[in-house]
């Protein structure tokens, strides 16, 4: 396998002129010719669910009330002081109609709701667009607003957008900006480390150019093979690629970088440097791309998604950044040479210990101590994970305060309290009309009413505070028909009072207009429909909708929202997370065994790789849910904490022991590890700080407004550190002191260092005899 890159590092020295100029002709090309990958991005988390999921099943059944792909957008119309006046619901009514008549795609538009305060509107409109188009809903919100702008309101009236639609679109532009700011914050980030670690000005842009190329190319490509090969990207996936390929492609660059110019120091000039390192870290690279790649792949196995999504874009944005590190790195660094390292200059030295080195050291001679300690503290942070609880994706808290949405959200649930902007609805299916069965329909709201599972409840009986009962919401059908079809304003010939009007009104926005279909709206005591404990909630919910639906005589039930769909998120989560896990570990551990020639390494490589997650998803919780007193972590950090510290660490993994299989050719293993950790500690120190960086930046840049964003950076960039300087530095050394000549079983090296320790002991015999082998002192006279 030498051989390959003895070729490739000839190839990319010889061609230097040429490779640089076609990678960037390819760069253009997929920028002008390729879509972009905000254009395929989706952001409803629901989306990704599987078919059979209750939440999905829910969406199902309210689809004859409503198209589940239809789009539905809110607009309140309020003042702060005061009743609305004569003039303002005439403004709501003309506002109603504008929209419907000027902006496309509309289905619906009308006033459904007047908040028992009488200082609110709420009109709903409803589009054909599908509401997983993330592209065409921000048109649709966008001529929404502009022709609430357009419309001139009376004085003092507030006009925003809200619901779960508006929301989104919001968070989708502050996440768009958040990707700009991830992205340029990293590369500054990424490039101060670099001159710190260089001290140089050309090391550090030859070490990050890559990346940052292609992180610019990875994008359009990914978006145009979402069609080929049928995948969904996350707005999620869209920030991992931009710190995966910058942390992860820097890591690459760091690698051969570093050994270009440890080779230069030994004496090698520039060009053959190059060659010398890609024929030594080539495979160093592949492999740790590889094992990342494999990693990846193996989220097409699973049920949700949202994972599956991560897969395909991840896998080749990796592959990309390895054919630059195989091709377009080395070129360039043979294009530079020595210069690349200006204004330091390495020259001929003899290899020095340095600090790494110096602790490998004294790691080598009190093996059983170090790893002894290690395994405590990771064991205890491992204990800690247990108290994790899954929390999912909240909608509220990801948008600017002073946004449209934020401020209509807030005015919807001031004016109309129930479930205004992120209900959760429970749904109950008749065979029969429910026109002439109303009192079991009004025995399900009172019973829903009644569960502690629920603040407060909205349906047909209970309309924004006014009480009806089953024999006026008849006497009422009976009069006006189908309330679904009433005008806005009531007709002069009916003689109903308003406000008896206005329920009956808004009493077809909780019945189809078949009459089969009942909803109701419902706010949960556990609070925020994202949180941890409306989480936990859902299952009592499900089963009390249940035991409603049998004994109301309804023949199917269902609840929808944001809380069952969490819930049905963290199960699929949970479940891939099980299953994903194994078939991660053992295809990494193959790939290990290959590259390492050892069918013991790749065992105990796994297990450190393992314990550090749990201690890593330790740390997590006791800095997220122990200090900073939240309810949960997100649901997706402990499967993406698995996934990036198996893989990435297994990067520091390969390196580190290639290194030390390399030294262990030319000396006794104790000698090799310290030689090897003094010179990969660097090398990893310094990609694990740039690695666990980029992820800070998610977290602070990406994740502003975010909780669950910021819990993603942050968390994993904690597991990158401690991974870094503690397990690949640290333990792995000291388990590679202890098992000798084993690490190598059952390659030749097994062989070769089996004689070496056998030497050992024999030198040591004769330089130390034991006490059996000595006289006996002469008696006593």
């Amino acid at each position: 396998m030498n051989k390959i890159f003895v070729a490739l590092g000839n190839f990319s020295v010889r061609f230097r002129y040429v490779i640089v100029p076609l990678w960037i002709a390819v760069i253009f090309a997929s920028v002008a010719f390729l879509p972009s990958l905000s254009s395929v991005v989706t952001n409803n988390n629901q989306n990704f669910l599987p078919k059979n999921s209750p939440s999905i099943q829910a969406a199902n059944l309210a689809s004859s009330f409503q198209n589940t792909n239809d789009s539905l957008v809110e607009v309140v119309v309020y003042r702060n002081q005061g009743t609305l006046t004569p003039a303002d619901e005439a403004y709501a009514a003309q506002l109603a109609t504008a929209i419907k008549a000027h902006v496309p795609t509309i289905v619906k538009s009308q006033v459904v709701a007047l908040s028992k305060d009488q200082q609110a509107e709420q009109i709903e409109v409803l589009s054909s667009i599908s509401t997983f188009n993330d592209v065409k809903t921000v048109t649709l919100v966008d001529n929404i607003r502009s022709e609430i702008a357009k419309v001139s309101a009376p004085a003092g009236l507030q006009v925003h957008t809200a619901g779960q639609l508006a929301t989104a679109v919001d968070s989708a532009k502050t996440n768009g900006s958040n990707f700009n700011a991830t992205q340029q914050y990293s590369i500054v980030f990424i490039l101060l480390i670099l001159l710190l670690v260089f001290r140089s000005v050309l090391a550090p842009l030859i070490t990050l150019i890559p990346a940052a190329l292609v992180s610019v190319m990875a994008g359009p490509i990914v978006a145009r093979l979402t069609s080929v090969l049928h995948f969904q990207v996350s707005n999620i996936t869209q920030l991992l690629m931009v710190v995966l390929v910058l942390g992860a492609g820097t890591d690459y660059g760091l690698f051969l970088v570093f050994r270009v110019r440890e080779e230069i120091r030994r004496g090698l000039d520039g060009k053959e440097a190059v060659r010398f390192a890609v024929s030594r870290v080539g495979e160093s690279i592949t492999f740790s791309a590889f094992t990342v790649i494999a990693a990846l792949l193996s989220l097409v196995t699973a049920t949700f998604g949202f994972y599956k999504g991560l897969g395909y874009p991840l896998a080749i944005t990796i592959f990309l950044m390895l054919l630059a590190g195989l091709t377009l790195q080395p070129a360039l660094l043979a294009i530079f040479g020595r210069a690349a390292f200006w204004p330091s200059r390495p020259h001929k030295t003899s290899p020095k210990n340095g600090l790494w080195g110096r602790i490998a050291a004294k790691v080598i001679t009190r093996p059983v101590l170090t790893l002894t300690a290690g395994v405590l503290v990771f064991g205890s942070l491992a204990l800690v994970s247990i108290g994790n609880k899954p929390s999912g994706f909240t909608s509220s808290t990801s948008v600017p305060a002073n946004s449209d949405s934020a401020l209509g959200n807030a005015a919807l649930q001031k004016h109309f309290k129930v479930g205004a902007f992120n209900p959760t609805q429970i749904i109950f299916k008749f065979n029969q009309p429910i026109w002439g069965n109303l009192p079991a329909v009004a025995d399900i709201e009172n019973k829903l009413s009644s569960s502690k599972e629920f603040s407060s409840v909205q349906g047909m009986f209970n309309l924004f505070g006014i009480h009806l009962t089953p024999q006026e919401i008849y006497t009422l059908h009976s009069k006006l028909g189908n309330p679904s079809l009433l005008p806005p304003v009531e007709p002069p010939t009916v003689h109903v009072p308003k406000p008896l009007y206005e329920a009956f009104r808004s009493a077809g926005n909780y019945v189809s207009p078949s009459g089969k279909l009942v909803f109701f709206n419902t706010s949960l005591s556990a609070g925020d429909p994202g949180s941890t404990a409306a989480i936990d909630s859902v299952p009592a919910i499900r089963a009390l909708t249940t035991s409603l639906q049998k004994s109301s005589g309804a023949v199917a039930s269902g609840v929808g929202g944001e809380a069952p769909a969490s819930a049905d998120i963290s199960a699929a989560s949970n479940s891939d997370l099980f299953h994903i896990v194994p078939l991660v570990v053992v295809i990494i551990a193959v790939l290990l065994a290959v590259v390492l020639r050892s069918l013991i390494a790749p065992l105990y490589l796994v297990v450190s790789v393992l314990l550090s997650y749990l201690a890593a998803l330790g740390i997590d919780v006791l800095y997220f849910m122990d200090i900073k007193g939240e309810s949960g972590l997100t649901f997706v950090l402990p499967f993406m904490l698995f996934l990036f510290l198996l893989a990435l660490g297994e990067d520091y993994n390969i390196l580190v022991m290639t290194r030390i299989r390399e030294e262990s050719h030319l000396m006794p293993l104790k000698e090799a590890v310290a030689t090897a950790i003094g010179a990969t500690g660097s090398t990893v120190t310094s990609a694990g700080i740039v690695l666990a960086g980029t992820f800070f930046v998610l977290g602070v840049a990406g994740g502003s407004g975010s909780p669950q964003v910021q819990q993603i950076g942050l968390g994993l960039g904690l597991g990158i550190v401690m991974d870094t300087f503690l397990v690949r530095t640290l333990l792995v050394p000291s388990t590679v002191v202890l098992l000798g000549k084993w690490n190598w079983w059952p390659s030749k090296l097994h062989e070769t260092h089996a004689k070496l320790e056998t030497q050992e002991q024999t030198r040591s015999q004769r330089a130390h005899p034991d006490s059996s082998s000595r006289p006996s002192p002469a008696p006593a006279s």
